[in-house]
């Protein structure tokens, strides 16, 4: 890793990114979705009928995440676990009164985890699941590239350094996903969120976007 992450908390980060960069990355946020949902539809189609055949309904799932600025969506993914072990009924309680602590690992990839169906685990691997977040970029609550929304049992424990993570749009991929993904703890994580705050750009958001496409083909370490 060649970039200096090293940042102190009581550091504050100003966003990056001229008003053409932002609308540029605006308007290439709308076009690639939707030219990926149409190219996408007959994959999307199959891996809807594959999970109503390998465990019913419902085909998705979504969940209440924290986007730019503290605000609040509904995040759409394939669903991956079995019915009754859907994790939006599993709301675990977090605590934290000085922030998410730096060693905190939301999870970790469990391959051969009972509770993920046949289907959930080939998509899980690849990324599939991640696909139905592209109308989440058409509604402007997500970027294809950004930092990763996290749930909001998470976000409210947040401490002033690490809310900065917020300043930016989250996205689909991003820097820290394409440097260890779901396998790196949560301070290592913000250490590269707050670097793509603070140096987003035409160049970095290219550099994000091809190493996804390589981790995506290889399978690696799903978010």
């Amino acid at each position: 890793m060649s970039v200096n992450l090293q940042m102190k908390n009581e550091e504050r980060l100003v966003p990056s990114g001229s008003i053409f960069y932002k609308v540029t990355k605006r308007i290439f946020d709308i076009v690639f979705s939707l030219v990926a949902l149409i190219l996408l539809s007959p994959i999307l189609l199959i891996i809807s009928l594959l999970i109503i055949l390998d465990d019913g309904f419902p085909v998705f799932f979504k969940q209440k995440r924290t986007g730019l600025n503290g605000s609040t969506f509904y995040i759409y993914k394939f669903r991956s676990m079995k019915v009754t072990n859907n994790g939006s009924n599993q709301k675990k309680v977090y605590d934290w009164k000085n922030g998410v602590p730096d060693d905190f690992i939301f999870k970790s990839t469990q391959e051969f985890d009972p509770n993920v169906t046949k289907i959930g685990r080939f998509i899980r691997k690849y990324s599939l699941d991640e696909l139905p977040q592209f109308i989440n970029v058409l509604k402007g609550e997500m970027s294809i590239i950004g930092p990763r929304p996290e749930i909001t049992e998470i976000t409210d424990c947040y401490n002033e350094y690490q809310k900065q993570r917020l300043l930016v749009k989250p996205g689909i991929t991003g820097w820290a996903q394409v440097n260890g993904r779901s396998e790196i703890p949560h301070g290592e994580k913000i250490k590269y969120d707050l670097y793509y705050v603070a140096n987003q750009g035409f160049v970095l958001d290219m550099k994000i976007f091809f190493k996804t496409i390589v981790q995506t083909l290889f399978g690696k370490g799903a978010i």
